[in-house]
């Protein structure tokens, strides 16, 4: 092996900073194919590389791809820098030599890596790639880590700049690849409510004074659907949301810690909170709103979602029990929603509110030309499924809009 396929091997080998993208389908493809040292294993890693090219839409552009790894890899330059800690002159340097290797190796023609291969090889009419172009922060003139020192600085670095939402599962965070699209212009009616938990998210992004929120009341209302909306509105200024199980609340301190040091805003997203009395989640829950060792980090908030105002089930017998102080424990059942600094009230609309939601969410799918018949329809559909509520009004738009474009009658 000589020529310009053994320079590349030896360059992509030596890799140091971004040594982690080789853990990488196309990288590790490429990997192979430059090291091949017979003519199976050559042909092999070839076709290896052009089908995970082609699997993630990169057929044409493997300097795109091998960038993006890069853009995206979490090292110790790039959580350093993402950290907003002190980069050294050195760790600079690697970086920089190493994203250079790396726009190299995307330059590397499909017929520079032939010539240096097998005889007869460049007969068989193998596929080939494209080099493309590098991702946007690695276009231009001028330093290539001190561009991407400067990105990461700005959001955050791995998994937290490649997705915008996450889950807590099995006692690590996990990015959540296909997160629901809601937007607030999909979500109709409760402006005053969705106006508070807007402000008060933006006051967060901004640095101001924010509160840990809870959006309670009636199911169907749009609680949950509003903290993914917000998401997706506001996740280019660096919001993220983590969504943690309410029995996963014990290991709160764990995930604060994973998340303290990067440069984004969190909401951690609790969605259908409430408690028994054994529920031994629920003073959990109250140590980390307020007065537990393991405080909530300056870049996160609490939202919950609750159909339930004071959060704990409560009935007649624990009010009739035979504990001394009673009124203390009832008092301690209530205690937790006011830990809360803003409480957010979603009701079931009434008939005239339920049917403005209707032609609301008729005009935006195109249905202006049905309203009188869908109003007709609408309030016979809730009345079919226990009541009014914007996910109702939804689900009687999806199905009357399913018929109108199959050209059936609504009826």
């Amino acid at each position: 092996m000589n020529g310009k396929r053994r320079e590349a091997a030896m360059k992509m080998a030596s890799l140091s900073i971004y040594k982690g993208i080789l853990n990488r389908t196309v990288p590790q493809a490429l990997y192979r194919l430059l090291w091949a040292e017979n003519e199976e294993s050559f042909l092999r890693a070839w076709g290896e590389l052009f089908a995970a090219l082609c699997e993630r839409g990169y057929s044409d552009n493997l300097t795109g791809c091998l960038t993006e790894a890069a853009l995206f890899d979490e090292n110790a330059f790039s959580l350093t820098a993402a950290a907003g800690r002190e980069v050294s002159p050195a760790m600079r340097g690697a970086a920089g030599r190493d994203l250079r290797v790396i726009l190299e190796l995307g330059a590397l023609s499909a017929q520079d890596v032939l010539d240096d291969g097998p005889q007869g090889a460049d007969s068989l009419s193998l596929p080939v790639w494209g080099a493309g172009e590098p991702v946007e922060q690695l276009r231009g003139e001028g330093s290539l880590a001190e561009r991407l020192e400067r990105y990461y600085r700005e959001n955050g670095c791995g998994m937290y700049a490649r997705y915008r939402a996450f889950i807590w599962r099995d006692h690590a965070i996990h990015p959540v690849v296909h997160p629901d699209p809601t937007t607030l212009r999909d979500l109709k009616g409760y402006e005053i409510q969705r106006r508070m938990a807007i402000d008060n998210t933006v006051s967060f992004l901004v640095g101001l004074p924010a509160n840990n929120c809870l959006l309670y009341g009636d199911r169907g209302t749009g609680k949950s659907s509003t903290v993914k909306a917000i998401l997706n509105e506001y996740y280019t200024r660096g919001l993220r949301v983590i969504e943690m199980p309410k029995e996963s609340l014990m290991d709160f301190p764990r995930l604060v810690d994973e998340i303290a040091a990067l440069p984004m805003k969190f909401i951690i997203f609790i969605d259908d909170l409430s408690f028994s009395n054994q529920d031994d989640t629920y003073a959990a829950l109250k140590a980390v709103l307020e007065g537990g060792l393991a405080a909530r980090p300056e870049n996160a908030l609490i939202y919950a979602t609750s159909n339930r105002r004071h959060l704990l089930r409560e009935t007649f017998s624990d009010r009739e029990g035979d504990e001394v102080h009673k009124g203390d424990t009832i008092q301690e059942s209530l205690s937790l929603a006011d830990r809360f600094g803003l409480s957010i009230h979603f009701s079931s609309p009434d008939k005239w509110r339920y049917l403005e939601i209707v032609r609301q969410l008729a005009v935006q799918r195109g249905l202006e030309d049905h309203l009188e018949e869908l109003d007709l329809l609408a309030e016979r559909w809730a009345t079919e499924r226990g009541g009014r509520s914007p996910r109702c009004a939804r689900q009687f738009i999806d199905d009357a809009e399913s018929k109108v474009r199959r050209g059936e009658p609504l009826r």
